[in-house]
């Protein structure tokens, strides 16, 4: 389990069809071979590591699902170590199981602050919701409006400067996760037994 509060920009230093290798710092502190890495928001599992690196496996399916598989050597990605218990939790729960993939239309700056607008599929952006949160190449982002597959974030400095968001350009894809707290009410409201009378639509209108 992760935040989406990146700890570190990591560098690709090595990608085949089966694996990766990153160059880091940060987050190479207490972790040991077994441990999870959170790499643009996959969850990885460290295979071994140098003192400036660690390298994990990738399976077939992280490569579909993913745009891991359009890194190179030389990118730059976004790190998070799995949260520890007793950790804060400073943006939401970001599972590492990644949703699908989403396109920049736009990253523009407003005064001090930047306008991020994604293109998500149907298929996540039903489980979006205005003031929600939404990870976008593993950061916690809150969403500030929604206009039909788009979705609409408001940066701070302080995302923009530490995270790779500053150097992707339009057209660039990220990976998508939504939260995971809406698929399980989406679950609970689909099971017959429910008589509460609430539904999506109630949810998104009530501020949920």
């Amino acid at each position: 389990m992760f935040t989406g509060i990146i700890e570190e920009l990591g560098k690709v230093k090595n990608i085949s069809t089966n694996g990766i290798t990153i160059e880091c710092k940060t987050v190479l502190e207490g972790t040991k071979a077994g441990d999870s890495i959170a790499v643009n928001g996959v969850c990885l599992t460290v295979r071994n590591l140098t003192p400036d690196s660690f390298a994990a496996d990738v399976s077939p399916e992280s490569f579909r699902v993913t745009v891991l598989k359009d890194l190179r050597c030389g990118d730059f990605v976004n790190l998070e170590r799995a949260l520890p218990a007793g950790g804060r939790l400073g943006g939401h729960f970001v599972t590492g199981h990644v949703d699908g993939k989403g396109k920049i239309l736009s990253v523009s700056k407003n005064a001090e602050f930047y306008d991020l607008k994604v293109e998500l599929d149907s298929d996540e952006v039903k489980y979006c919701v205005k003031k929600g949160s939404v990870a976008v190449n593993g950061i916690s982002l809150t969403i500030a409006d929604i206009e039909k597959n788009t979705v609409m974030i408001a940066l701070i400095p302080h995302t923009y400067e530490n995270t790779n968001l500053k150097y992707l350009k339009n057209g660039s894809f990220v990976n998508i996760e939504t939260d995971i707290l809406s698929k399980y009410v989406e679950k609970f409201l689909l099971t017959r037994d429910n008589k509460s009378g609430i539904d999506l639509e109630f949810l998104q209108r009530n501020g949920f």
